[in-house]
């Protein structure tokens, strides 16, 4: 009697797949029923490793973690100042999550189950901490620019779902019709709903240039 061949799964391999899966379905559409239907196995296979969702969100961005540190422009050079490395690592952080549909909800609150993080987190850390900044205010400094970084993502990803798909209700010229009694407010959203490269740079400047005139050594504390 022929013996049913089974598929041998393991967490990073239904990562990816639901990776995969997240643009064309979103993060509310994305089921451990439709990853199992794409792997060709049946759904309780998977709770063999994820005992609900968030634990293979935490997966998720475990492997999206690993997928953005392997592209070489989110690498800063070895000899980086820690304002270069502040921007290189946010703007990495940034283009890896826009690769994916809702990237930037599965990454917030996730947990990694991986030690990968440490690495870069030490490496930042370290270059703060060697250019006079106090281990808290390393930390303070390197999460206010990694919240800046997400939340910004999360509000882009709000309007359009991916980089060029505006996100049905988001049409500026029709929320400046139906404003026009508040004309700072109609007029403000071309900058709001548009340009997002140029204002998430210009953005995380001023978070860059506000760390270093707060805690940078020499620098005038109230």
């Amino acid at each position: 009697m022929a013996t049913k061949k089974t598929t041998k799964l393991d967490p990073g391999q239904v990562a990816e797949t639901a990776l995969d899966l997240l643009n064309e379905r979103g993060l509310e559409g994305l089921t451990l029923r439709a990853i199992a239907q794409e792997l060709h196995v049946q759904a309780p296979a998977l709770y063999w490793h994820f005992k609900n969702k968030q634990a293979l969100l935490d997966e998720m961005a475990t492997v999206m973690y690993r997928r953005m540190v392997a592209d070489p422009d989110a690498r800063p050079a070895g000899t980086a100042s820690w304002q270069e490395l502040m921007l290189t690592s946010n703007r990495g952080l940034r283009a890896g999550l826009l690769r994916y549909r809702d990237g930037a909800k599965v990454y917030s609150g996730a947990r990694f189950t991986g030690t990968d993080h440490a690495r870069d987190m030490e490496r930042q850390l370290g270059a703060l901490v060697d250019a006079g900044f106090s281990l808290r205010e390393a930390v303070r400094a390197s999460t206010t620019a990694y919240m800046y970084t997400l939340g910004f993502v999360t509000e882009e990803q709000g309007a359009e779902s991916l980089p060029g798909e505006p996100r049905e209700g988001f049409d500026v010229e029709e929320r400046a019709r139906r404003l026009a009694a508040y004309p700072l407010a109609a007029a403000a959203g071309a900058e709001i709903f548009a340009g997002y490269d140029e204002r998430f740079e210009e953005g995380l400047r001023l978070i860059v240039a506000g760390i270093e005139a707060v805690y940078a050594p020499g620098a005038a504390r109230s």
